[in-house]
């Protein structure tokens, strides 16, 4: 139902009809944030797998480095683990977690120390990025452990 002529005369159902169409945006909202945690949580369990395997059978984890937006310049980080894209933006580390390793850009990014903080693990690395490269977490995973 939209607000319209049937509901110039009462006031009382244009109210309605905002709050109908407000609950359903919020119930909309709700769903789609289960269904984010949802994924996250598989993925955060695909990792820390994929982890136990690669400590144990190998191959052995790497120093993992940050980048600046362009792609150009590196730098250390306190993290080892395995890059699970080509171009090194986002890696699992030693501890199971999900990092993007994109630094700060400009002047400021690169005198600043990066430290990575562990974000929420996607079921696809790169879904919804201008750059078209999207890979399932799964794909990624068995690349890093197949030693690509």
């Amino acid at each position: 139902m939209t607000p319209g002529p049937a509901t110039a005369g009462d006031p009382g159902a244009a109210a309605r009809w905002r709050a109908e169409r407000q609950e359903a945006a919020a119930a909309h909202g709700e769903a789609l944030e289960r269904r984010r945690r949802a994924d996250s949580e598989r993925a955060r369990t695909m990792l820390g797998e994929m982890v136990v395997r690669a400590l144990r059978e190998g191959p052995e984890p790497v120093p993992l480095r940050a980048v600046d937006p362009d792609g150009r310049r590196t730098s250390r980080t306190r993290l080892r683990g395995w890059y699970l894209r080509r171009d090194h933006r986002v890696a699992v580390g030693t501890d199971g977690e999900y990092y993007v390793l994109v630094r700060p850009g400009g002047l400021f990014g690169a005198l600043r120390r990066f430290q990575p903080v562990p974000s929420e693990p996607p079921l696809v690395i790169g879904a919804g990025g201008r750059d078209g490269e999207s890979i399932d977490l799964a794909d990624a995973l068995a690349r890093v452990l197949a030693g690509g």
